[in-house]
């Protein structure tokens, strides 16, 4: 009696979507029920995987979440459902090392504060006597405004104030000695 070779088993071309009973069909591959059954089955221990590579939870989620959707994607690519759970392994691994990656980018992207920089708590310091030292200056009259403005912060002398100013060298002095005596009284009061 001759021996006949079974003929290989039929794959079916297209598969049904039991998801939402669309029309939609795969191809040979891993079905969507399959990868469901791998996500409920080996989920934890994905994240188990991600966790050995990264640092934080939100990011092993992350990761882990995105290699079932790129898997997903791809599954018509994945001829053997055996081999599912490897592929979905290998995403998680090459998704761990590319967040990796991007952390140590930006890590080195960072600005640098300079050694000789003031802190933030000196900052904000600095910031309320600057504030300060503006509603002490608003409060002036608009002479001695002028005169402290253009002497101490336009860095002029005497001379070039009473020059732009169009008044007295005499006066200029008048006006910034009474202008410095209201700001330390403004600021005495504020402090």
């Amino acid at each position: 009696m001759p021996v006949i070779a079974p003929m290989p088993a039929a794959r079916p071309a297209r598969i049904p979507s039991p998801r939402d009973g669309a029309d939609e069909t795969v191809a040979a591959g891993t079905t969507v029920d399959h990868l469901t059954e791998t996500y409920r089955a080996h989920y934890r221990s994905l994240l188990g995987l991600a966790a050995l590579l990264l640092d934080d939870t939100a990011s092993c989620e992350d990761v882990v979440q995105e290699a079932f959707i790129r898997v997903h994607s791809a599954r018509k690519r994945v001829r053997d459902p055996e081999k599912t759970l490897a592929y979905l392994r290998q995403t998680v691994v090459n998704l761990s090392r590319s967040a990796l990656r991007r952390r140590i980018l930006g890590l080195k992207l960072l600005s640098k504060p300079m050694p000789d920089m003031a802190s933030a708590e000196e900052g904000a310091y600095d910031q309320l006597e600057r504030d300060a030292l503006i509603k002490a200056m608003k409060g002036l009259q608009r002479r001695q405004r002028e005169v402290l403005v253009l002497r101490y912060f336009a860095d002029m002398t005497e001379a070039q104030v009473a020059e732009t100013l169009g008044i007295s060298l005499g006066s200029v002095k008048a006006y910034g000695s009474r202008g410095i005596a209201a700001l330390r009284g403004a600021m005495g009061a504020s402090a």
